[in-house]
C-alpha cells in the first residue's frame, strides 16, 4: 500500500481506494514496523487537503496498533508545519497505557516541538507530571537540559505523591537508539548511521 501510494503513477481515484481499505484491513497492518511504513503516506498524506476526523477514531481505537497509526500519520503535517493535528492527537493520547504508543506519541511531539517549541513547553507544562515517564523522555530529548530537569521533577513529584506503580504496557522493545532512528527515518530527517542492528529491529 505505502509503495502504491507513493508510486508518482498512482491516482487520485487510487489514492482514495487506498485510504478507505486501509482501516478494513488494519487488522493485517498490526505490528510497529507496517504502522510506521505506510500511515504517513497512506493516511497522512491523503489527508493533507481533508477533514481529519478519521484520525479521531484511530485514537480512539481498542487497538494499540490503530492508536499509533493516528499519531504517526501526522508526520505530513509536521513537514508542512501544520502542527494542530499534531498536538491534538497527542491531547487524545497523552495518557495511553500502551508503550509503543507511548514513544510514537512522546518521539511525535519531540519532533513537532522542534519547529513550535512554546506550544511543546505549554503541553509538557499541562502534562508532565501525569503522563507516562518514557513518552515524557522521548518529548524532552531535545529541550536544554534545565527544562528537561524541571519537567521530569514534576513527573517524579507526582510519582511519589501517587506512590502507584506505573501503568504502562511494555513490549518486547528495540533499543533507545533504533526507536530514535525509526522516528527520524519516517520524518524524513536526514540520517548518518543505518538502523542499529538488534535481533528485535524487525520487530
Amino acid at each position: 500500500m505505502d509503495w502504491q501510494e507513493r508510486n508518482k503513477r498512482t491516482t487520485d481515484a487510487h489514492r482514495t481506494a487506498l485510504f478507505e481499505l486501509y482501516p478494513r484491513r488494519h487488522d493485517r497492518i498490526d505490528n510497529r514496523d507496517l504502522v510506521d511504513r505506510s500511515a504517513p503516506s497512506v493516511v497522512g498524506r491523503y489527508l493533507v487537503d481533508k477533514p481529519r476526523v478519521a484520525l479521531d477514531k484511530l485514537a480512539h481505537s481498542k487497538r494499540w496498533w490503530e492508536r499509533r497509526t493516528a499519531i504517526v500519520s501526522t508526520d505530513r503535517f509536521i513537514r508542512l508545519n501544520q502542527l494542530d493535528e499534531t498536538f491534538r492527537i497527542v491531547e487524545l493520547l497523552v495518557h495511553n497505557e500502551e508503550e509503543l504508543v507511548q514513544k510514537a506519541v512522546g518521539g511525535w511531539m519531540r519532533e513537532a516541538g522542534r519547529r513550535d517549541g512554546a506550544r511543546l513547553t505549554t503541553v509538557l507544562e499541562r502534562h508532565a507530571a501525569t503522563m507516562p515517564r518514557i513518552m515524557l523522555r522521548f518529548a524532552i530529548e531535545k529541550l536544554p537540559k534545565t527544562q528537561r530537569d524541571h519537567f521530569m521533577s514534576l513527573r517524579a513529584g507526582a510519582a511519589s505523591d501517587l506512590g502507584a506503580p506505573s501503568l504502562t504496557r511494555r513490549r518486547p522493545a528495540r533499543t533507545r537508539a533504533q526507536d530514535d532512528w525509526a522516528v527520524r527515518r519516517i520524518l524524513g530527517i536526514r540520517l548518518t548511521t543505518s538502523c542499529p542492528r538488534s535481533p528485535r529491529c524487525r520487530e
